[in-house]
């Protein structure tokens, strides 16, 4: 980890803590580093893993990526403007320093992305 390790650590097991629950029914990958990985057993047409979601430690702040809301963007429609501006591209949510409220909107995020996969059928 680089700047600010203690506190990029903190930040990272909260946001590992919210995708924690859907292990069972992913596939749990991570590095070294810390990052961590998990993708559905769901395989796309180019035979690769349909991707769920991550927690990856970055220069400046840790990543928090959550796919379906890139596969699915009407997820984002109640996404509060703080948690907005939080976001870096389609489905990425940066923090430098834990948060508890947004981490808490994250993580109901994060249950109706998982809820809407299994409703299209890409959990198996």
């Amino acid at each position: 980890m680089n700047a600010q390790p203690e506190s990029f650590k903190t930040v990272l097991d909260q946001l590992r803590a919210i995708l924690i629950p859907y292990e069972k029914h992913t596939v749990v990958k991570s590095s070294p580093e810390g990052d961590y990985y998990l993708e559905t057993r769901h395989l796309m047409k180019n035979k690769q893993p349909l991707f769920f979601g991550s927690v990856k430690v970055q220069k400046n702040y840790v990543s928090f990526y959550l796919m379906p809301v890139y596969v699915f963007p009407d997820l984002l429609d109640s996404v509060s403007p703080e948690l907005k501006k939080r976001m870096q591209g389609k489905s990425c949510f940066n923090f430098k320093t834990a948060d508890p409220r947004l981490f808490n909107e994250l993580t109901n995020l994060t249950k109706m992305g998982f809820n809407r996969y299994k409703e299209e059928g890409l959990l198996e």
